[in-house]
């Protein structure tokens, strides 16, 4: 549901929630413009000097000031994510899909199928992994990117000749020559 602040993507602009003197409810600053918070995750992301920690406890303030839920819940999955917090990534990852990532940024939609499907992996679901990397739809932000980790989850599953032929096939497109050979090897190592 929108309401009269709200822009032409149907995001609030905050003015409703800004309070201030005239309404006696608390000021609460503006939102970031979206380039604003998008330079400061980035910012934060390229900070070497930032610790796992450290770069969740800042992207806990960026995701609370995110321009769509959504951004928020995937950039802080992110967060828990590379700081080795799998079931909290997990939970974050399930809540930006939940807020419609797929409609607000389809380039991190993509890029969070493969970042979800790895730590399902590295929760031990690997089935549910392997099922998300199979519908992985192709797109340019993630490239061959999901069909390399099906082949880690599938080798995690024990299916080292389908995750060895998933890794070929990946292969493929960047090969200059060959094309019709490698894929002949890699179908025949699963009997195709």
């Amino acid at each position: 549901m929108t309401h009269s602040s709200d822009d032409a993507t149907g995001r609030d602009d905050g003015r409703e929630a800004r309070g201030g003197a005239a309404t006696g409810l608390p000021s609460v600053p503006p939102r970031p413009t979206d380039a604003t918070w998008e330079a400061e995750v980035a910012a934060l992301w390229d900070d070497a000097a930032v610790d796992g920690q450290e770069r969740i406890a800042r992207m806990h303030v960026l995701a609370r000031a995110a321009p769509h839920p959504a951004l928020g819940a995937f950039e802080l999955g992110g967060a828990f994510d590379s700081g080795g917090q799998e079931a909290a990534a997990h939970e974050q990852y399930a809540a930006a899909t939940a807020a419609g990532l797929d409609e607000v940024d389809p380039d991190r939609a993509a890029r969070m199928v493969v970042q979800h499907a790895s730590t399902l992996r590295n929760l031990g679901r690997v089935d549910e992994a392997i099922a998300m990397l199979r519908d992985a739809p192709e797109h340019p932000a993630t490239g061959a990117a999901p069909r390399v980790f099906l082949a880690l989850a599938l080798h995690s599953a024990g299916r080292g000749d389908e995750a060895l032929r998933v890794a070929i096939e990946a292969l493929v497109p960047t090969l200059p020559r060959y094309h019709r050979s490698v894929r002949a090897y890699a179908a025949a190592l699963t009997g195709e």
